[in-house]
């Protein structure tokens, strides 16, 4: 019985899909953006081959359909027999190559070399994977049959498959969205929102009253939220400021809203817009209108340089939005965040506008991941002409992002998609890792637009066409943080970058989708014009920076 089992299975298995599965997998297992461990690489491969298998199986039916000849059946065996032990070969020697490959990602963040990526571990999660995937496939083949043979009786054969398909994918898709996904959805939101509300014994409610949630604050301390609070406790003081400037700096002025303070994005916006008032953000000589992340946290990489650059004579206001992580709220709920966006930036700009011009602080935009997608579609830039804010500093912007996306594909011939430049400087400009912003004979205008972005971002180079075509950003000159070995291959780097993008903040500081602080410095300097220091006071708050 066993035996026959066996048999039944060993005929069962398509050839052509067992070919182009197993290519598939070796390809999953070259580098990609971000480093991977075993169990990532193992689920991504197991994947990637029942992927390769299930175009196998399609092909070959679509022979079938055609009626077109097929050799005979002691020829389909044999040739069964030997793919079998030609993907067997490939998948072995693919797996002792993926040390090498892991290393050339490792290598170019700084990361330390793995003796091992595992290969056995890695192989036998692939196994168990694609074991999952096919029998999930199998068991919708036998939904779309029972159904087609029951309709068979009412209509033609091959009108029963069509509509048997169409029944059998609306079946299928309803129970993992509409219950698989949704249920994961509600658990992901609920377990993010109980940790959002936890009250840190770390944390302690600021005494000073014009911080916000201190007991003269508009806002509640516990209904900040647990970033929120983080937000507005940490940061550079005016003493640590003072100390390292050399002179009297100011005490930076934070104002935060959170999701449990007022119910829609419009009364939040509201209330952060009287709390800035009331903590004297307007008498500020800097401004910002910041977006955070799905989460609501706001990055200190980013908000740590401006304040020393300005020794503390600045503002920042901020809402929350969602308590889900950004690349989660970018596939799930990206319109949340624009809302929000509008909403806040409508306040404050509405106020700021009835200011006088002389004595008002200048404005700017800030956002990270999702908070920079959320920030450029605050407003439309015909909206402010009249009376302009005066710039914006993006981190990582998504690949989602409509102004970002629109600027790289007009870029200037011959500039890379990771570091373009876009006509003459004047407007928009781009940096990495190393400072790219001083661009011989651009002169700024009016409006400042920077974006901080890392060639090694999956969040923000992921691209629905690597289905079948090989992005830009992959071609030479490639960023110095992405590694030399890497290629691009039909379906399976779209797997790789879809894996990438929920693990982008796994990797190192200045890499994948985590921002230094050092790199900040240049791109706050730039948007928001500041003059006075020395090339060496520069690399020393960056030296500081990146030691904290």
């Amino acid at each position: 019985m066993v035996r026959n089992w066996i048999v039944r299975f060993w005929l069962s298995f398509s050839t052509i899909g067992l070919l182009l599965g197993t290519l598939f997998f070796a390809a999953s297992l070259t580098p990609m953006l971000v480093p991977r461990n075993y169990l990532t690489q193992g689920v991504l491969s197991g994947c990637s081959l029942a992927v390769g298998y299930g175009i196998g199986v399609f092909l070959h039916w679509l022979w079938r359909y055609m009626e077109l000849p097929e050799p005979k059946a002691p020829i389909r065996q044999n040739t069964k027999l030997v793919a079998a032990l030609a993907s067997a070969v490939i998948g072995i020697v693919f797996l002792w190559r993926a040390t090498g490959w892991q290393n050339s990602i490792r290598e170019v963040m700084g990361l330390e070399p793995v003796d091992s990526a595992r290969p056995f571990e890695v192989g036998l999660i692939a196994l168990a994977t694609f074991v999952v995937v096919i029998a999930l496939a199998r068991l919708f083949q036998l939904t779309l049959i029972f159904i087609s043979e029951k309709l068979n009786k009412f209509v033609p054969r091959r009108v029963s498959y069509i509509i048997g398909s169409a029944i059998a994918v609306l079946l299928f898709w309803s129970i993992a969205n509409g219950i698989l996904f949704q249920y994961a959805l509600r658990a992901a939101d609920s377990s993010f929102e109980q940790l959002d509300a936890l009250l840190e014994p770390t944390t302690q409610q600021p005494s000073d009253p014009t911080k916000t949630g201190s007991a003269a604050s508009l806002v509640r301390w516990d209904e900040l939220g647990r970033r929120g609070r983080e937000f507005v406790v940490t940061g550079p003081t005016r003493a640590e400021m003072s100390a390292f400037l050399g002179r009297d700096a100011m005490e930076p002025v934070r104002v935060y809203v959170g999701l449990q303070s007022a119910e829609t994005p419009q009364e939040r916006a509201k209330l952060a817009l009287e709390e800035l008032k009331r903590a004297g953000g307007f008498e500020r000589s800097v401004l910002l209108v910041v977006m955070p992340t799905g989460t609501g946290w706001i990055d200190p990489a980013a908000m740590g340089p401006v304040e020393y650059l300005h020794g503390g004579d600045i503002a920042s206001v901020a809402i929350q939005y969602s308590y889900l992580a950004s690349w989660l709220s970018l596939l799930v709920e990206p319109g949340y965040g624009g809302e929000a966006a509008r909403a806040l930036f409508s306040e404050v700009y509405g106020y700021w506008t009835t200011l006088p011009k002389d004595t008002r602080p200048r404005l700017y935009l800030y956002g990270l991941s999702l908070g920079a997608l959320s920030s450029e579609l605050s407003t439309e830039l015909f909206e402010v002409l009249g009376d302009p804010y005066h710039g914006a500093l993006w981190s990582g912007p998504p690949f989602q992002s409509s102004g970002w996306r629109s600027i790289t594909n007009r870029r200037n011939p011959g500039t890379p998609e990771w570091l373009p430049r876009f006509r003459d400087g004047s407007f928009v400009r781009f940096t990495s890792q190393k400072n790219a912003l001083d661009i011989p004979g651009a002169k700024w205008g009016p409006l400042r637009i920077v974006y901080l972005q890392y060639a090694s971002d999956p969040i923000t180079f992921f691209d629905y066409h690597s289905l079948y075509r090989e992005p830009d950003w992959m071609k030479a000159p490639r960023g110095p943080d992405v590694s030399p070995e890497l290629r691009w291959y039909p379906v399976v780097t779209f797997l790789q970058l879809a894996l990438d993008m929920a693990m982008g903040t796994t990797t190192p500081m200045g890499y994948g989708h985590v921002y230094a602080p050092e790199h900040h410095v240049d791109a706050w300097m730039e948007v928001t014009g500041v003059h006075g220091w020395t090339p060496a006071d520069v690399e020393r708050l960056k030296a500081k920076l990146a030691a904290r």
